[in-house]
């Protein structure tokens, strides 16, 4: 019912169509347009297919997130915060272009609302630490989770994922900061993207908008539009709106724990459903 809630009313050339459904008793169906290439994850990271090999079709998938997300926060009332960002809620149509689908999780945003406290619900390495901790959601719970699957997109490398060589859990935001903050970020580039020197450097800056959307105080983080027009920028300068963008300590959940912890402190408060107003500083990048 929420997910039919959700589509029936918003359309974009980046959100999977709703064609129909049906609700009556147990016979629960939703009908969407049929998306030839199956999702990101299946294409991306884990069967590897050549379809993504090319730096300007992965470039086309992570411009048209940006662009639906967008849409999602800032272009349609009330706003949409999607809460469960990640590469098998991407499908891939017959041309790869990307379409944000599983609207299961979603929630509708009043203009005059900053904040929802709800319960957690998501997946692990696509949470941003404050909500899941105390479940204050926002719209930055989506730029948070879609800099993880920017990641992604551009490295070829699960956000979560575990090292057979270190016998460790391997959590690709922390080795993308690692990397940023010894200057050799273009090390987390795909090697398979790495044939012409240009597509480097544009993958390079892609990434640098990833850590800016992931950044642990959600204040900072850009909104969708900043992101997408940052990765729109054909020179640094425009990337930064000629002003030099610094580039904070990112979030992490490195565990369930701090998760549970949340939502314990949550029912014992009895605030899966209040609502509550709050004056937030409007985060800016550019």
């Amino acid at each position: 019912m929420s997910e039919l809630a959700t589509l029936s009313h918003i359309t974009h050339d980046n959100l999977v169509h709703l064609i129909g459904g049906c609700v009556d008793g147990p016979r629960r169906m939703l009908v969407y347009e049929y998306m030839d290439n199956g999702n990101l994850a299946q294409n991306l990271l884990d069967n590897k297919t050549t379809l993504l090999s090319s730096w300007e079709v992965r470039k086309g998938i992570a411009l048209g997130i940006a662009a639906g997300l967008a849409y999602l926060h800032e272009e349609i009332h009330p706003r949409i915060v999607h809460r469960d960002i990640k590469p098998t809620n991407i499908l891939l149509d017959l041309d790869l272009r990307p379409k944000i689908s599983d609207f299961g999780l979603s929630k509708f945003f009043p203009d005059d609302i900053t904040h929802i406290t709800t319960r957690v619900a998501g997946t692990l390495g696509y949470l941003a630490p404050e909500y899941a901790i105390s479940g204050h959601l926002t719209r930055k719970l989506d730029v948070y989770s879609f800099g993880a699957l920017l990641l992604e997109i551009v490295s070829g490398k699960k956000v979560v994922d575990f090292d057979q060589t270190l016998g460790e859990q391997y959590f690709l935001v922390e080795r993308a900061w690692k990397l940023y903050k010894s200057d050799r970020l273009v090390q987390l580039v795909d090697p398979v993207l790495m044939k012409d020197d240009g597509n480097v450097e544009e993958a390079e800056r892609f990434l640098r908008v990833a850590l800016l959307c992931l950044q642990q105080k959600s204040i900072l983080r850009p909104t969708m539009s900043a992101a997408l027009k940052m990765m729109n920028a054909t020179t640094a300068s425009d990337e930064g709106g000629g002003v030099v963008v610094e580039i904070m300590e990112p979030g992490l959940i490195g565990d369930f724990m701090a998760v549970k912890i949340g939502r314990r402190q949550q029912d014992n408060k009895q605030q899966s459903s209040t609502t509550t107003t709050t004056t937030e500083g409007a985060a800016s990048v550019l």
